[in-house]
């Protein structure tokens, strides 16, 4: 199964035999059937779950292998059955999405853009609303730490143009706060403030059977910590560690990649906010789950947040931290 191609580091052609293609050939569209559509649809949600809980260095190229067999498939034919044509769809672009996420968490982001392009792409030739918005949601959040802030508010406000269709309150609330962190970026308060004001509006009226899957990540830890990446970028560090800390409390331990994620922000916030011991035991907690999780982006946030603790070095607990961050970076 492609799930199997997933998991292990062998080629592309190993992939491509999990989907039923044999090398050098494409298959029959006849071929194109339930069985390869649900593989396709597993593909994501295994791709997820391994993100979830060890973050997405090291899972980039292995989930590259099943995009490609899965865009053979498309590429091959549409299936007779229009269910099964619009599902194949969809899981090709949700699975771009997927791969362009583990590009673009593991700093690769010109490969992530591309991912997501593609997956818009499918999505327009599908004529897939949530699909369009999901790729608009990602390609929002990619151009803000691109440091591209008016693609990443045009973007987010594409994907809530396209969400309208889906009528799922909790994108909505997504999208809002993709916006903005856009507005944050440019440094627009009152722009920011406004979006943020909308996503609590969506966000307040609950969960729904036109949810999203892949939108089970976003719940009140992800919306606090989309919070704090707001008013730190608007250079509110102690409003913004208030939402990190925030975050990193609710969030379920499972989830191992974002506590550290949302516990690396709280650091961050913590060291600009002039409270250096706080964010040295914030960063102790994250390298004790660097073990588990392995994210570029983490990584680069340690390394901000050890350089701002510099100067404090003199301190106990800030010098332990920088010591143990050093010693972590050569493990990596």
């Amino acid at each position: 199964m492609l799930r199997r191609a997933f998991m292990t580091s062998g080629s592309a052609t190993m992939a491509a035999a999990s989907l039923g293609l044999g090398p050098g050939s494409l298959p029959d569209p006849r071929r194109a059937g339930e069985a390869e559509v649900s593989a396709v649809e597993e593909a994501v949600r295994r791709i997820r779950l391994l993100d979830d809980r060890h973050g997405a260095d090291g899972l980039y190229r292995r989930a590259a292998q099943p995009l490609r067999a899965a865009y053979a498939l498309l590429d091959a034919g549409t299936p007779a059955r229009r269910s099964t044509a619009q599902r194949l769809h969809t899981g090709a672009g949700e699975l771009a999405i997927s791969v362009g996420w583990l590009a673009h968490d593991s700093g690769r982001l010109e490969d992530a853009r591309s991912h997501y392009a593609e997956a818009l792409a499918t999505a327009r030739v599908a004529g897939d609303p949530a699909l369009e918005a999901h790729a608009f949601c990602n390609t929002s959040f990619l151009a803000r730490d691109a440091g591209r802030h008016r693609e990443a508010v045009r973007t987010a406000q594409a994907g809530q143009q396209a969400a309208r269709v889906v009528a799922s309150p909790r994108l909505l609330a997504l999208l809002a706060l993709r916006e903005a962190g856009g507005w944050a970026g440019l440094g627009d308060r009152a722009g920011c403030e406004q979006s943020l004001a909308r996503a609590h509006e969506h966000f307040g009226r609950g969960a729904s059977d036109a949810d999203p899957e892949w939108m089970s990540f976003f719940a009140e830890p992800e919306l606090e910590a989309l919070q704090a990446q707001c008013w730190s970028a608007l250079g509110e560090w102690a409003r913004a560690a208030r939402h990190a800390r925030r975050a990193a409390t609710l969030q379920d331990r499972r989830f191992t990649r974002n506590l550290a994620l949302y516990r690396a922000e709280l650091a961050a916030d913590l060291a600009r906010a002039g409270e250096p011991e706080e964010a040295a035991a914030a960063g102790e907690q994250v390298l004790e789950l660097l073990g588990e999780v392995r994210s570029s982006r983490i990584h680069a946030m340690l390394a901000d947040t050890a350089a701002v603790l510099l100067p404090h070095r003199r301190k106990p607990s800030v010098s332990t931290f920088l010591h143990h961050r050093e010693t972590a970076t050569g493990r990596a």
